[in-house]
């Protein structure tokens, strides 16, 4: 079992507004490449940041970049180490190590080195929104060395409509950090993201509550 709790406001905030600074950097180093929007997204923007403090992996932020259309010239392989490159740059400004590349995102950390342990860190996806409620990022397939567009999964379209239903009630939203929370402290699973737990959350509330008797 872990010890997950929710991040103080005053403890996240500063980070993220340091990660907005960076970027701001990274589209000014670009902008003769291309142009780019950022959003926070997953806990981030709902304010539910987690960390154990008790381990070494410390708490994360999530990000989409997503390329403006005009601007999509590039292949996938040179948009993502394009991107990379120029973070690589000034990320030592704020303590953060080099990119490290994955199949759905890159991403920086902060590290104390003398204790082994990861402070924070934040994961970038490229995306593009690609006509009407679709959309589509670049997946690194690390065996074939490969960069290409896929589509998001059929969850990912049915999960914004399933959080508007738990928001609609104060008692539910409450109910989904209880829940989210309490998953996080018993998941063993090394592999299983928290975007995963927190979308296996939703659901368990909407089932228990109607949602899909409407």
């Amino acid at each position: 079992m872990h010890d997950y709790e929710y991040v103080p406001k005053e403890i996240a905030l500063p980070i993220k507004n340091d990660i907005i600074e960076l970027i701001k950097h990274v589209q000014n180093e670009i902008r003769d490449n291309f142009t780019f929007r950022f959003d926070f997204i997953g806990s981030a923007k709902r304010n539910m940041i987690t960390c154990d403090f008790k381990s070494n992996i410390g708490f994360d932020f999530d990000v989409n970049i997503e390329v403006n259309d005009d601007d999509v010239n590039f292949t996938p392989k040179e948009i993502k180490h394009i991107l990379m490159k120029a973070f690589d740059k000034y990320v030592y400004r704020y303590r953060y190590d080099h990119c490290e590349d994955s199949t759905r995102v890159f991403t920086i950390k902060v590290k104390d080195r003398d204790n082994f342990r990861i402070l924070h860190s934040c994961d970038f996806a490229i995306v593009n929104n690609c006509g009407k409620n679709r959309q589509e990022y670049i997946r690194f397939n690390k065996k074939q060395n490969s960069y290409s567009w896929e589509e998001q999964p059929k969850g990912f379209y049915d999960l914004p409509s399933k959080i508007e239903f738990c928001k609609s009630d104060p008692y539910l939203w409450n109910e989904v950090r209880d829940l989210y929370l309490d998953k996080k402290n018993f998941n063993n699973d090394t592999d299983k993201k928290s975007r995963s737990i927190f979308a296996e959350t939703i659901h368990e509330i909407c089932q228990q509550n109607g949602y899909y008797k409407r």
